[in-house]
């Protein structure tokens, strides 16, 4: 059990800052993603444990759905499609120290007199700061050249908050993502936007 929290907690990006998770992706030279009609998911999946699907994936899937639809992709149950999308979540421990000059002020009853004569003592403060850096990808590849043609990836940190509301992030990672994705279908979307 302890494994499927770590695994939802590495896919659940920070939503509460204003600039919201570092997105970056790239396509493959000469990919083409407008030739593409249909697509699937892969038998097995990147946030899967073992063979067995998570709940996390069941929200990739909901998601990833949604903005590949949008663009005139043809989702394919069982049988053959163009391509296939995979995606991967990962956390990892991140400590930062910062430093700062101490603020000792030993002058009068109260500090009252504290800066106004300097500071007795010097010296500096350490705070060392804890966090979790989730990061995930979405994979898009060529079925038959089994080649990846695009790939999308959000990483930011892990909050409490994220933890109470998993879906609502993954859609938010998700929808974030594909605003980096060139492709769609006729009659599709392409998505609009720059790297963040």
């Amino acid at each position: 059990m302890n494994k499927i929290l770590a695994l939802l907690a590495a896919g659940l990006l920070l939503t509460a800052c204003a600039t919201g998770p570092k997105i970056r992706a790239n396509t493959a030279p000469n990919a083409n993603l407008q030739s593409y009609k249909t697509y699937t998911f892969p038998a097995k999946l990147g946030t899967d444990r073992g063979d067995v699907q998570t709940p996390l994936t069941g929200y990739f899937k909901e998601a990833v759905r949604r903005e590949m639809d949008a663009r005139g992709y043809q989702f394919v149950e069982s049988g053959d499609a163009d391509l296939w999308v995979n995606f991967h979540v990962n956390a990892k421990d991140q400590t930062d120290v910062r430093s700062t000059p101490s603020m000792n002020y030993g002058v009068g009853y109260y500090g009252y007199r504290g800066g106004m004569y300097g500071m007795y003592g010097g010296g500096t403060d350490v705070e060392t700061i804890h966090y979790k850096v989730g990061t995930a990808n979405i994979d898009v590849v060529d079925v038959s050249k089994r080649e990846l043609v695009w790939e999308g990836v959000a990483e930011g940190k892990l909050t409490d908050k994220v933890m109470k509301d998993p879906r609502a992030a993954v859609n938010l990672v998700v929808t974030e993502i594909y605003k980096q994705f060139p492709g769609a279908t006729a009659g599709g979307t392409p998505a609009t936007g720059t790297s963040g």
